[in-house]
């Protein structure tokens, strides 16, 4: 029997995988983006990645919280 809940079923875990990791979501941020301000330009792919895991050292180390 062949659900076809199983592509939805792995997007999900994939995604909620990426977030349990910190790895930030392009399309979301894209989506956001040009929904909320339709006016600015958008980052490329490269440069939103370097920018999410600049900000995530930011910090200057590493914190659980």
């Amino acid at each position: 029997m062949k659900c076809a809940c199983w592509p939805e079923l792995l997007r999900r875990t994939a995604e909620t995988a990426r977030l349990m990791l910190g790895v930030a979501d392009y399309d979301a941020y894209v989506a956001h983006f040009v929904a909320v301000h339709p006016d600015a330009t958008v980052l490329s792919r490269e440069a939103f990645f370097r920018e999410r895991l600049a900000a995530r050292y930011r910090s200057g180390g590493l914190r659980c919280c």
